[in-house]
């Protein structure tokens, strides 16, 4: 199987196919072989204490916890062994949605990723300790970087550029937010995952096709700066029958 496969360094290699069993199965090919996970559900086919996931299984934990102190969250609390087992959980569906990305399954990651955003959630209302917490939450970043990548790219390949740019300034409003809601505002500036999406967005906007509108605006200007006032006056016309205001 790995012969036919070849492993090409730099490269993200993934396919998706139906096992025997009808299941879909996603591969990533690695250095030393492949990873195999299910397309759907928990990425691993397992379910934890008869849930979908470990996640799942603890926020039916929670549930019983609240129907037995009158809706109260007090004392319900997350362990170092929990929040262990979360993380790990949450890496298996980081992966899917890696892969998911090179598939051109867009919603698929952008619903991998907003479930493991409710993990963090989660994990920031319930942990025993801050740093715990945080042990899950520095993915943080990345996570909101591939969701936008995901949202954006969707856009694009239906040529939504404008629908592209909001989900990006979306996904850069989400980052700033997350960086100041855990006292890294220095981050804001120095982030990868940040100047990735600002470097993007630059990309986008340079690439976003022009409406005859935009093109007359963009001479117009050009002709005040150059004062040719003879064609700036014809422009001001021409942008006027196209429906436009030239103000």
């Amino acid at each position: 199987l790995l012969d036919t496969w070849e492993y090409k360094p730099g490269q993200v290699l993934v396919r998706r196919f139906a096992a025997k069993d009808g299941t879909e199965k996603i591969q990533l090919r690695l250095d030393l072989g492949l990873l195999q996970m299910n397309a759907e559900g928990r990425p691993d086919g397992k379910r934890p204490l008869g849930h979908e996931s470990f996640f799942h299984h603890l926020v039916s934990q929670l549930e019983k916890h609240r129907a037995a102190n009158d809706g109260s969250d007090e004392a319900f609390v997350l362990a170092g062994e929990d929040c262990a087992r979360l993380q790990q959980e949450a890496i298996q569906f980081h992966h899917r949605y890696i892969c998911r990305f090179q598939l051109g399954d867009y919603e698929g990651v952008v619903r991998d990723a907003n479930r493991n955003l409710e993990v963090f959630e989660f994990v920031g209302n319930h942990a025993e300790t801050r740093e715990l917490a945080w042990s899950i939450q520095l993915f943080g970043p990345q996570l909101l970087m591939m969701r936008t990548r995901a949202e954006g790219t969707r856009a694009i390949k239906e040529e939504r550029h404008e629908d592209a740019l909001a989900q990006i300034d979306l996904g850069i409003e989400a980052l700033e937010t997350f960086y100041r809601n855990n006292d890294r505002e220095d981050m804001i500036e120095q982030s990868g995952e940040m100047n990735s999406l600002r470097q993007w967005r630059a990309e986008v906007e340079a690439r976003r096709p022009v409406s005859d509108f935009e093109k007359l605006r963009r001479q117009l200007d050009e002709a005040i700066r150059v004062e040719d006032y003879e064609a700036a006056a014809r422009l001001r016309d021409k942008m006027r029958r196209l429906g436009g205001s030239s103000s």
